[in-house]
């Protein structure tokens, strides 16, 4: 498995852009604090420590406690309230998850470059 440093990522906010699932024993420690930042979508999950999941956005929205700035708002308070699959992003279940290759630059496959070839959206592409 791929081991991915979060530390070395210069887009750190990126993995925020579509919020996360949140166990809502969780969820109610972190609307104890205070915060700007909502929680949507109760639905049952038996996969979540307490049966239930929310939401931190709406929609493809991001997270509703990413600040303008682009951290997280309850990490600043204090990470031991950060959401546990926030913690683990990008992972899920002990393997890198799905998401982790479009939401997170450190586990999205490089282009291959190399004589004749360049990254795609380089002007000097060669013309097919």
């Amino acid at each position: 498995m791929k081991k991915i440093d979060c530390g070395k990522c210069k887009k750190q906010s990126v993995c925020c852009s579509f919020g996360a699932w949140v166990d809502l024993e969780e969820a109610k420690r972190i609307a104890s604090l205070g915060l700007k930042g909502d929680f949507h979508h109760l639905e049952v999950d038996k996969d979540f420590p307490s049966g239930y999941r929310v939401g931190t956005s709406y929609g493809n929205t991001p997270c509703s406690f990413l600040t303008p700035q682009g951290l997280c708002a309850v990490h600043i308070v204090d990470y031991k309230f950060k959401p546990s699959h926030c913690k683990e992003f990008p992972y899920e279940n002990k393997k890198l998850s799905p998401f982790a290759k479009v939401l997170c630059s450190l586990a999205a496959p490089k282009e291959k470059t190399g004589p004749g070839r360049a990254k795609s959206g380089d002007p000097r592409k060669k013309a097919r």
